[in-house]
């Protein structure tokens, strides 16, 4: 569909009903916010959503309500889902007048411009065969080192106190493997980006940061053509 509203805020939804997530995007995303006539980033909480979304059937149970969601949203710009693994992204898109960028999908071609080979830090094992499936359909998974999983919940990768440690041990293991560029493989962890890449010495690359990046340029070209 065409896209409508060059200057509403750009609307970044965590699907899921945490609101300490949605906080820590909130956080991470402030300097994305331009001063005079660019458009606001705006973090909503999927109150119909799981605690956390750490499999297939929490990841279909969001669709509808994303749908529902974007539907009330008129004034917006573009769209973010922040859910690594990118739930509803195509049904969204059916539906919105304006860009919708999935996190995974950003993550992952930003990843892809910083090393030629990559790594994704997940959540869970479990989420892997989702993670692996999706990169196959986009194509790129003979530029993936590895994913290896902290084993942790959404909920932790926010705000539990071994989290970062956690991240450390893993990133450096998929440095090992080959990796380059390392993706945080969940909105949560947003708020550890900064001070992981001081510590591996790679890139980090925040999902949710890249999405919204690539939507504040889709917004700012629209707006001056």
């Amino acid at each position: 569909m065409t896209d409508q509203n060059s200057t509403g805020p750009i609307i970044v939804i965590n699907p899921n009903s945490n609101q300490a997530v949605t906080d820590g995007l909130a956080t991470a995303l402030q300097r994305f916010n331009i001063p005079g006539n660019g458009p606001q980033i705006e973090c909503v909480t999927l109150h119909e959503g799981p605690f956390g979304i750490e499999s297939q059937l929490d990841s279909d149970a969001v669709v509808g309500p994303l749908v529902a969601l974007l539907n009330t949203r008129s004034d917006a710009s573009a769209f973010v889902i922040a859910c690594y693994s990118d739930p509803g992204i195509d049904a969204c898109r059916s539906v919105s007048p304006v860009p919708v960028f999935g996190i995974q999908e950003s993550g992952v071609f930003t990843a892809l411009s910083r090393g030629d080979r990559i790594g994704i830090i997940a959540i869970s094992s479990a989420s892997e065969r989702r993670h692996r499936l999706y990169m196959r359909r986009m194509g790129v998974l003979e530029r993936v080192a590895g994913e290896r999983a902290l084993n942790i919940s959404v909920d932790e990768s926010a705000r539990g106190a071994g989290t970062f440690d956690r991240l450390i041990e893993v990133g450096s293991a998929l440095i090992k493997d080959g990796a380059e560029a390392l993706i945080l493989g969940c909105a949560g962890m947003a708020v550890h980006r900064e001070r992981l890449e001081g510590r591996l010495g790679c890139p980090i690359i925040d999902p949710t940061q890249a999405a919204v990046g690539m939507a504040l340029g889709t917004v700012l070209a629209k707006q001056t053509s």
